[in-house]
């Protein structure tokens, strides 16, 4: 490869990009957070991008006479208050950066010193695109991928050039993907710009005049891998008790506004303002579980609206053509979950962002989503696999976590729906054993469906509700009994599952709509 040593030097920093090194962390207090049973992945996340720095004494490369000096992730969060603010002067709209701003710029960004000539760069692009039209746009962003990427490289090589700008487009869904995770950005205009989160507004402003992105220097390796594995440090800018006491105004603020939203009756909290700075994080954190709360039932009110399941509905039947599908999947059954009918509670297990939107999907040891009804419990397994690392991947974990639903809550009935776009052959078999003779000495209640019969349900629910009238969980819990049951009399999996479609049919005419 005929390429400079600084170019040498770009394309590994590309290729690392978002590259996570796994440390031996079992001892440290970040590794002890993270074996914790109720881990939160993104403070986790969180505690580790703040430190994520270039150079860093655990490597060789991105050395600071080069040019690298930056935390990528502290950054970023300048890199796009920047670009508002400047956005702000010109009259603009706020709207953070875009997906294709943030591949091109984001990644590209070596030094915390080049953060404001990079807001202006995207503040000049934006000015040369206004008023042109799409396919204008479209020739004028191209050439000036072009230059950019020819510029970045020191080279005019068409081959290396679109290369980059593949790459750059991967690097960018990865770090939005994974910047996501930790709170503090979050998706806006239709899924296309990326924003600092204003929920947390206190928290990222603190943390900005605080940290300017220059990477911190160490006298040895062994004292960088120390700091970067203790969470303690560094202590963050706004675990003070006046910027604690500020966030839990504003959050207090947030709940009120949202219990006037669903009809709640406004929930009455301790006096906040006699509290220490320990007291005051607890306090914090308790606000946003119950702010979680009110959100779900905020989801629950909405999902019962024909037009909202019309949505669910033409989502699941464009999945995969959805960025993130395994996240989207998971999300649009809990959704569709909360339309079909009076639950009590349905309680997905991904972690969310602070607008509860997905950020990932639910950690393996638990059920993706658990479902509480006044007769009946539930879980619901999601997946996009759809060849023979489904059965590998979640055979045993559904029968596993169905079972330890069922002993965690004995007081009712379990059941298992488990969604995937197909379904592959071995995990039916897998789920046919434990219906029809045992798992760990016991039948299981396990309901198969495609994506694609889910809609069907959804359908189903669409004309239950034009005709006036409600789905109650007895009677969707008396289909998956019909299904369960026409399993007795079959010996041939397949057949089973192909007759599920028969089933519903069935159970639809017998609901007299």
């Amino acid at each position: 490869r005929n390429h400079s040593y600084g170019q040498r030097q770009q394309m590994r920093f590309l290729e690392n990009y978002l590259t996570v090194k796994i440390l031996p962390l079992q001892d440290t207090s970040l590794g002890k957070l993270f074996l914790r049973d109720d881990f939160d992945l993104g403070e986790i996340f969180f505690r580790s991008f703040i430190k994520w720095q270039i150079p860093n004494l655990d490597s060789n490369d991105y050395k600071l006479e080069d040019g690298y000096d930056i935390k990528p992730f502290i950054g970023v969060l300048h890199l796009i208050q920047k670009v508002n603010e400047k956005s702000e002067k010109l009259e603009e709209k706020v709207k953070g950066i875009s997906k294709e701003e943030f591949s091109l710029f984001c990644p590209t960004l070596v030094n915390y010193e080049d953060i404001d000539s990079c807001a202006e760069k995207i503040i000049t692009l934006r000015g040369n695109l206004r008023g042109k039209t799409k396919q204008e746009q479209r020739i004028i962003l191209d050439r000036y991928k072009k230059v950019f990427a020819k510029e970045f490289l020191g080279t005019a090589n068409s081959i290396e050039i679109q290369k980059l700008l593949k790459n750059l487009k991967d690097y960018g869904d990865n770090a939005i993907r994974y910047f996501r995770l930790t709170r503090y950005i979050y998706i806006r205009g239709g899924g296309f710009y990326i924003d600092l989160e204003p929920r947390r507004s206190v928290e990222i402003n603190a943390l900005l005049d605080f940290d300017n992105a220059q990477s911190k220097t160490f006298g040895s390796k062994e004292e960088y891998l120390d700091y970067i594995s203790d969470i303690s440090k560094p202590k963050l800018p706004w675990e003070t008790k006046e910027k604690l006491t500020e966030i839990a105004i504003k959050l207090l603020e947030n709940i009120k506004s949202y219990e006037k939203e669903i009809v709640a009756t406004p929930k009455t909290f301790l006096d906040y303002k006699k509290f220490d700075e320990d007291e005051l994080k607890i306090f914090i954190d308790d606000l946003r579980h119950y702010r979680r709360e009110l959100q779900d039932k905020q989801n629950h009110q909405k999902s019962q609206e024909i037009e909202q399941i019309k949505k669910y509905i033409e989502e699941l039947e464009n999945i995969f053509n959805a960025d993130d599908k395994s996240i989207l999947l998971e999300k649009l059954l809990s959704l569709g979950l909360n339309a079909l009918n009076d639950a009590l509670k349905i309680k997905p297990n991904y972690p969310v962002g602070d607008d509860n939107e997905p950020t990932f999907t639910a950690p393996a040891n638990i059920p993706d989503i658990e479902c509480f009804y006044e007769n009946y419990n539930a879980i619901c397994e999601v997946t996009m696999l759809t060849g023979r690392n489904q059965w590998y991947n979640e055979g045993q974990p559904v029968m596993r976590h169905l079972r330890d639903f069922e002993n965690k809550y004995q007081d009712k009935k379990a059941y298992c729906l488990f969604v995937a776009p197909k379904l592959h052959r071995d995990t039916i078999n897998t789920f046919w054993t434990a219906i029809k003779y045992e798992y760990e000495g016991q039948k299981q209640r396990i309901i198969p469906l495609s994506v694609n019969v889910f809609v069907e349900l959804l359908k189903i629910l669409v004309e239950i509700k034009q005709n006036g009238k409600f789905l109650r969980h007895n009677e969707l819990f008396s289909l998956y009994d019909k299904i369960l049951e026409a399993s007795k009399n079959l010996s041939d999996s397949n057949e089973w599952i192909k007759n599920i479609s028969n089933t519903i049919t069935s159970w639809q005419k017998g609901l007299n709509i």
